[in-house]
Formats: structure tokens, C-alpha cells, sequence
């Protein structure tokens, strides 16, 4: 009898975020492996993840997981900095057979382009009090001196979600968040949740309105690209670079499907299918 399974390379990459903020991940993932089939899981139904208890993120993550498993994710990017600091031991504890890479800020690589030493960090509450962060955090500045400053940007998940990205209230948002960092002195400035490269022009004029276009922002998306491209070949997982089928794409979320897909189309020039994900 005949083993209709497709072979484990031929099985898509599952990618999840509580919201669209992941997709700057996808784009990362799309450039550097164009041969993977990809799902990617937007949880808009529960986000934002960065307001939630450490449990209720676990919880979300182990769900998301298993539905990826169940459409047949060879791999995971858990495309989430909250996500990846709260629940990814979790999720690897669950799945230790499963390649999964998380997203961390980039502590060390804007410790290295700092000049000066201070660094600004922005990102969600959740992620700054997260063990795992603040574990980062105490090892890079021991090991480099650099001094971290860290700014919980509360409410701009929320406003990213809605689309507009050049609303005046995600404007008025960047200038109170970025501005303190600034005044403290930080040459370097963390992206330190996946939502935010979307809205890296904003930041970029709050920094020529302070005459500081000198400072340099971090987004660790590409590092996660190429890590997941390293999991894969190791563990003989990855596409051939010259498939018989064209690559996919196909997106999943807890919300409007149709908010998934505009946030494609706007943020990705892309329009996959869209499902709802009762999960």
C-alpha cells in the first residue's frame, strides 16, 4: 500500500501572533525561504497578549499550536515577543520534537550598535516583566555594561490592529513613548514587539522632530528568518529549492477574516485565503 502522506519537507511552517504584528515576521520569513509553504495565525480574537496573565498566554499558545499541528506544521515561529516570553518553554515542553523558534528583543545586537551604552527598549508590559526578558536583560548588561530603558508602550497593539498606521492617535502615542528614551540619552532603540516595524516611519519622524536620526532601531525580524532557516536544514526540513508546486500561503485567525485579509493586503501587498479559526 502506498504512503499518500507528503514527505515532512513538503509541510508548511506555521507562524502565530496575537494580532497582524507577526506578519513583519512573515515578510522576513517569505524573503529569505520563498519555497515554504507557510500558515500564519493571527489570534485577534484574544489579543492583545500583552495585557493578558502569563497563564492565559500559555494557554493561547499550546491552543494555537495544536491547531498549526493539526494542518500539518512541519515547524513553529512563534512570532510574538510577549508569546515567546511567556509561553515558549511551554510549547516546547509540549512539542520536544518540534523545531520552534521564538522572538526575542534585540538586547544583544543594540548593545553592540549602541555608542554610548544606553539603550532604549519598547515594547509591551507583559514582555518587560517577563522572567525570561528580564533574565536577558541582567546577562547582556553584565556581560556588555550597556544600560537598558525600558518603556512599556500600552495601548499601541491596540491601535496597530485597527490599520490606520497613520492615525494621529499612534502618532501622539510614538512622540510620549519614544520621547522619554530620547531625553534619557538612548542612542539605540529596540522594536521590541513585532507590531511595531509597522509603524517604524512614525518612530523615524518622532526622531527628526528631536534631531536624532542618528539613533539606530532594532528589528530582530530577519535573525528569526534565518534561524528558522538554520532549524530546518538541520533537522532535513527544508522545501527544495526548486518544487514541483508553488510555495503557499494561507492565514488563520479568532477574528474577522476580512481583517486578516485587509491587514494583508495593507501591510503585505498580499491576498491569501483566510479562514476563521474557532480555537
Amino acid at each position: 500500500m502506498n504512503d499518500l502522506r507528503p514527505h515532512p519537507a513538503e509541510c508548511p511552517i506555521g507562524v502565530f501572533d496575537s494580532g497582524v504584528g507577526g506578519l513583519s515576521v512573515l515578510r522576513h520569513i517569505r524573503a529569505q525561504l520563498p519555497h515554504e509553504h507557510l500558515l500564519y495565525f493571527a489570534d485577534s480574537g484574544h489579543a492583545p497578549y500583552g495585557e493578558k496573565t502569563e497563564e492565559f498566554v500559555v494557554e493561547r499558545a499550546l491552543a494555537v499550536t495544536a491547531f498549526l499541528l493539526d494542518h500539518g506544521a512541519k515547524a513553529l515561529v512563534v512570532a510574538c515577543n510577549t508569546a515567546t516570553v511567556a509561553a515558549i518553554k511551554a510549547v516546547r515542553a509540549r512539542y520536544p520534537e518540534l523545531p520552534v523558534v521564538g522572538v526575542e528583543p534585540g538586547l544583544k545586537p543594540a548593545a553592540a550598535a549602541s555608542r554610548n551604552g544606553k539603550v532604549g527598549v519598547l515594547a509591551t508590559a507583559r514582555t518587560l516583566k517577563g522572567e525570561k526578558f528580564l533574565q536577558l536583560r541582567e546577562h547582556i548588561s553584565a556581560t556588555t555594561h550597556a544600560e537598558f530603558l525600558l518603556q512599556p508602550a500600552v495601548g499601541l497593539v491596540d491601535q496597530i490592529e485597527l490599520g490606520d498606521l497613520q492615525a494621529s492617535k499612534i502618532t501622539a502615542m510614538l512622540e510620549q513613548y519614544v520621547s522619554p528614551l530620547l531625553d534619557q540619552g538612548a542612542d539605540t532603540l529596540v522594536l521590541g514587539c513585532t507590531h511595531y516595524p509597522f509603524v517604524r516611519s512614525g518612530i523615524e519622524q518622532v526622531l527628526a522632530a528631536h534631531d536624532r536620526q542618528d539613533v539606530v532601531l532594532i528589528d530582530t525580524g530577519d535573525a528569526v528568518a534565518r534561524q528558522l532557516g538554520r532549524l530546518l536544514e538541520t533537522s532535513a526540513l527544508l522545501r527544495a529549492a526548486a518544487p514541483a508546486a508553488p510555495a503557499t500561503l494561507r492565514g488563520f485567525t479568532t477574528a474577522r477574516p476580512t481583517a486578516l485579509s485587509a491587514a494583508f493586503r495593507a501591510l503585505l501587498d498580499l491576498d491569501p485565503p483566510v479562514a476563521a479559526a474557532d480555537v
